[in-house]
């Protein structure tokens, strides 16, 4: 059974996309129920070095920068906060899973080398994709309503 940052059994293992976070950190809403899901150990949240690198990428964009002061103090807390939430784990190989945005294969490598359950993206292509192997891959809503159903 996997343990979440409190050391607490989890519900389920699950990779956030970029988007997803940025969404969550930035905006609120479902995406933000999943890190508090985190917080609250009912999931564990699997990233990798490469997906942490793309994130701290997308939060440094001039457009954001206002957006992320309303609510973090630095990008540096931000990626703090978010990280510590996360087990980082470290892919050996991309799987060419998708086609369409070979950008999309880190995702895939991370959830498969975090045995993830999850993949909750907002891109279409991997939605696209549905699920690769026993990973199912959904929009940060199904996530949620996923998540409430495991809960007790």
């Amino acid at each position: 059974m996997p343990f979440g940052p409190n050391g607490a059994a989890v519900k389920m293992r699950v990779v956030l996309d970029t988007n997803v976070v940025v969404s969550a950190l930035l905006w609120g809403g479902q995406p933000k129920a999943l890190l508090r899901a985190a917080t609250d150990d009912d999931l564990l949240l699997c990233t990798s070095p490469a997906l942490l690198d793309e994130l701290r990428d997308v939060l440094a964009r001039p457009h954001l920068a206002s957006r992320l002061e309303q609510f973090h103090p630095s990008l540096d807390r931000a990626m703090t906060l978010y990280a510590g939430l996360c087990l980082t784990v470290f892919p050996t190989s991309l799987p060419g899973a998708v086609a369409a945005d070979q950008d999309d294969d880190h995702v895939v490598a991370a959830a498969i080398e975090g045995r993830a359950d999850l993949i909750v993206s907002g891109d279409r292509h991997l939605l696209d994709l549905g699920r690769y192997e026993d990973i199912h891959i959904v929009t940060p809503a199904e996530a949620v309503r996923l998540l409430a159903e495991v809960r007790p």
